[in-house]
């Protein structure tokens, strides 16, 4: 046999046992893998009970950004359409992008404003027409007040005839010099009455004219209305901050192309980071657990090397129904202790919030627990024996043992083979047992 055949022989060969070793080495891997473990340990450490669920981060103190709104208080007079036109729907037709950083006075978003440019258009156009009515009343005034005055000032002349054809008729006969007194007796009278007139005159001519004057203050109210309105059609950042979109009642974003309502005028925010809040919803099984004042612990989605500790501020009074949810549903936020610049709206949160912890005491997870016909608690342990617990309260996870457990006792997960030869304990502790149902049952 030659040298290169013995090399060839031996490298198959290897090749083989090597094949060997990585079969058996995988399968006692699998078969490790394979085995449940079917005993849990009795631990005796801090237990907590807890609410958990996920939410997001809002923040505590934020500036609103608002769209375009009315003035009041000197409009009152003004435009008609005023109050109606208000009640209507706007349009975003621009905003920057969710998260920009602006300065006080940066562009935040342009409100489509075609409607209410008609509306001005139509306004200038109504106060032209007020100007110009003005503007004949006041030289039709002045013409029917100067004829008016012409006229009583020949009507003055006419008297000052008669006055003098009086005084040359003294020397005529009676007839004649009372006939000129009935003359001057009548153009005085004449003369009175085309005073009177003119004083009337004036006094109409000044009420036409306030009249007027109030139409052409009332269409420049409503010009100047529309332009302090329109100015607002562009919005402006009202401080420094990170854009923020609002979220309409239905959980939508405001963005480009979504309308805005007379009752809620509000774009986006300006959020303070320094101060932050993991808004939840519990349901209304566990929102009676949850109250004002208790710790939470915080998870970041964003960040699950991260947690961070928290406090209930506050729950809602009433519940709501969310989508894909049958319960109704409780806001609750809780404020997160200390700031962390990482930290921004909207991240996705879970939330625990810690309903009461017990020090030192025994538990064991739930599906250890099993129980009769007659209700009462037990175990198995790993030493053969069928143990009767007294139960405390539990988690959704884990139950805490009261009174027949010690830490470090190993008990089963799941029934064990042959239960009928493990050995019962703990039988002494049946009349407590029966006791505290009988009070639960009592609803004490």
């Amino acid at each position: 046999m030659t040298l290169s055949k013995k090399i060839k022989r031996l490298v198959i060969t290897g090749g083989i046992l090597l094949t060997i070793v990585a079969l058996i080495a995988f399968n006692r891997i699998a078969s490790s893998r394979g085995k449940v473990s079917v005993f849990a340990e009795a631990k005796s450490d801090l237990f907590e009970i807890s609410v958990s669920n996920s939410g997001e981060l809002i923040a505590e103190n934020s500036v609103e950004i608002l769209g375009p709104q009315m003035v009041q208080g000197r409009r009152n007079m003004g435009w008609g359409g005023h109050n109606n036109m208000r009640m209507q729907d706007l349009k975003i037709q621009d905003i920057v992008p969710e998260g920009t950083m602006v300065r006080e006075g940066d562009f935040i978003a342009q409100i489509d404003r075609t409607q209410y440019d008609n509306s001005l258009k139509d306004a200038m156009e109504t106060l032209k027409k007020e100007n110009e009515t003005l503007e004949m009343k006041l030289l039709d005034s002045a013409v029917v007040l100067t004829n008016l005055r012409d006229d009583i000032k020949n009507q003055v002349y006419t008297v000052e005839e008669a006055r003098i054809t009086l005084e040359q008729s003294k020397f005529e006969p009676p007839a004649t010099i009372r006939k000129a007194q009935i003359d001057l007796d009548r153009q005085i009278r004449t003369l009175e009455q085309k005073q009177k007139a003119y004083r009337l005159k004036i006094a109409q001519t000044k009420a036409d004219i306030e009249h007027q004057n109030l139409h052409v203050s009332m269409a420049e109210t409503t010009v100047q209305d529309l332009e302090d309105y329109l100015a607002q059609f562009t919005v402006k950042a009202p401080g420094h901050g990170m854009v923020i979109y609002k979220k309409d009642r239905l959980g939508n974003k405001r963005k480009a192309g979504s309308n805005i309502n007379p009752w809620d005028l509000v774009i986006a925010t300006l959020p303070d980071l320094s101060a932050m809040i993991s808004k939840t919803f519990v349901n209304e099984i566990e929102i009676s657990r949850v109250k004002k004042g208790q710790k939470a612990v915080i998870s970041i989605d964003a960040f699950p090397d991260k947690q961070f500790t928290g406090t209930v501020l506050s729950l809602a009074n009433i519940g709501e129904q969310l989508p894909n949810s049958d319960a109704k549903m409780f806001e609750v936020q809780i404020k997160i202790d200390g700031s962390d610049p990482a930290l921004r709206p909207s991240m996705t949160t879970t939330n625990k919030i810690i309903i009461e912890t017990f020090a030192d005491a025994i538990s064991i997870p739930s599906e250890c627990v099993m129980a009769g016909t007659d209700s009462v608690p037990f175990v198995y342990l790993k030493n053969k024996s069928k143990q009767i617990v007294v139960l405390g309260k539990s988690n959704d996870k884990h139950v805490i043992v009261e009174k027949g457990l010690k830490p470090g006792q190993l008990v089963y997960t799941m029934p064990p083979e042959e239960p009928e030869k493990f050995r019962l304990n703990g039988e002494e502790l049946i009349p407590e047992i029966k006791q505290r149902l009988s009070k639960q049952q009592a609803g004490l």
